[in-house]
């Protein structure tokens, strides 16, 4: 099985005890959450401070720093807009970072980009271009062309980028997610050696909290067959850990079987292995989506 790099999520501005934390300029809650993500062997921690207009600089530079104090081995994806703040945060980080993420829009990517060469780092290019979020696959093979050359300009190595395919809700444009995996079937024709990641929560953003881990679980068996290396996820969902690890194979043969076209009998399934298959069947538009998909 390949290598399936996971980004931790959990480290965000908008949740309430980190924002204030940030806030406050208290290492303590954000180390102790470090050290948690570092047990479940995350490979990279995400640290989202914002847009940290006002700052932003002096947050990013602190917070790497007490980070770093406690997993000095777990290298960073810096996630913010302010191109200030990023530099600040890529200046005292010891290690290969993350800068999440450069856009597709030239005043993002002439802004980001110098950062990428000047601290070597790796970037994550984001397929959001200046009309927004692409409609199908073919729109995000522009918006990846369009990085690559400007990358290329900046002489940024295929190596050091991450293409990020933007994942929709599932509940609001059930189409992109399999638009997302077409994009993956290509990616390595037009960017050999780069990497690829996502934000895998967006995928059940807005559905009901008790549905939301079985379309997590389901869709990154569907990514990994696609081809995908990395997403950015909650770190503490042990079951998303099984899946990815190898452990949950009979849920894996069965959404590719789905994938493959192959004849499954649903009813004969375990509750647990029912999910899974009409979740995948959702997910690919076999299926209307609603909240109550899995009792139909």
């Amino acid at each position: 099985m390949s290598k399936f790099y996971r980004i931790g999520e959990n480290l965000n501005v908008v949740t309430k005890v980190y924002g204030q934390a940030m806030k406050e300029r208290n290492p303590k809650p954000i180390q102790e959450l470090c050290l948690k993500e570092a047990e479940k062997k995350v490979d990279f921690i995400d640290v989202n401070i914002g847009p940290a207009r006002k700052g932003g600089e002096e947050l990013m530079e602190w917070i790497v720093k007490i980070i770093q104090e406690v997993v000095p081995d777990i290298p960073l994806a810096l996630d913010t807009s302010n191109i200030a703040a990023m530099e600040a945060g890529l200046k005292v980080h010891k290690g290969k970072a993350i800068i999440n993420s450069i856009m597709a829009r030239p005043e993002r990517m002439d802004g980001m980009m110098p950062l990428v060469r000047k601290y070597d780092a790796s970037m994550i290019g984001l397929l959001w271009g200046p009309e927004g979020m692409p409609r199908d696959e073919h729109e995000r093979g522009m918006l990846t062309a369009e990085i690559l050359a400007k990358a290329a300009e900046y002489n940024i190595a295929n190596e050091d980028i991450w293409f990020d395919p933007i994942i929709a809700p599932l509940n609001i444009q059930q189409n992109q997610l399999m638009a997302d995996l077409e994009y993956m079937k290509f990616l390595q024709d037009m960017a050999p050696g780069a990497k690829s990641t996502c934000g895998l929560s967006n995928a059940s953003n807005g559905v009901p909290d008790e549905l939301r881990p079985i379309i997590n679980r389901t869709y990154i068996i569907m990514i990994q067959r696609y081809g995908m290396v990395s997403a950015i996820v909650d770190a503490f969902d042990d079951e998303l850990w099984d899946v990815v690890d190898g452990r949950k194979p009979e849920a894996v043969k069965i959404v590719h079987d789905i994938i493959d076209g192959k004849s499954v009998d649903i009813a004969s399934m375990s509750k647990e292995m029912q999910n899974y298959a009409k979740t995948a069947r959702v997910i690919m538009g076999q299926v209307l989506f609603s909240d109550s998909w899995l009792e139909i």
